[in-house]
């Protein structure tokens, strides 16, 4: 699978900390920045990410800033993506599970390096599991989405 990760300074050093996970999971990695403790504007970089998964260049993505909050919102502003920020294990299985999540955001002031593993794996592993009443759900949020994005 192909993985697209980005980051601002604040969560550069969990980034790169994920990129080394997904790459030893034997996954691709394609890193839209930053890659510098230099500070930046969040969502030049969470976008570039966003855009390949919306565009399907990559399957997956994985944004960081230092709380996660931000890279979220961005993330979620491109048509076709659905971001989860995530904390826990759980919240990561079932973005996947339930919501078909195509990206996962983290918070590098909130998330060590050992979370961030569990959570990625799960998020990596877990299968959208469909059916009726949660493709409806993800329908939904498709007209949501539609009816706002001009």
């Amino acid at each position: 699978m192909k993985i697209a990760v980005a980051c601002d300074h604040g969560g550069l050093t969990l980034k790169n900390a994920v990129i080394e996970f997904v790459k030893k999971l034997g996954h691709e990695v394609e890193d839209f920045g930053t890659y510098t403790k230099d500070s930046c504007d969040y969502p030049d970089f969470a976008v570039a990410a966003a855009e390949a998964v919306a565009s399907g260049k990559c399957e997956r993505g994985i944004v960081v800033c230092s709380s996660g909050i931000g890279v979220s919102i961005v993330a979620n502003k491109v048509p076709g993506v659905r971001c989860a920020h995530c904390h826990d294990t759980y919240c990561a299985k079932y973005t996947r599970l339930h919501n078909d999540a195509n990206m996962i955001a983290f918070g590098e002031k909130v998330v060590g390096v050992g979370l961030m593993e569990e959570m990625v794996t799960l998020f990596l592993t877990t299968q959208f599991e469909g059916g009726e009443r949660h493709e409806r759900r993800v329908g939904k949020i498709a007209e949501i989405e539609k009816k706002y994005s001009k």
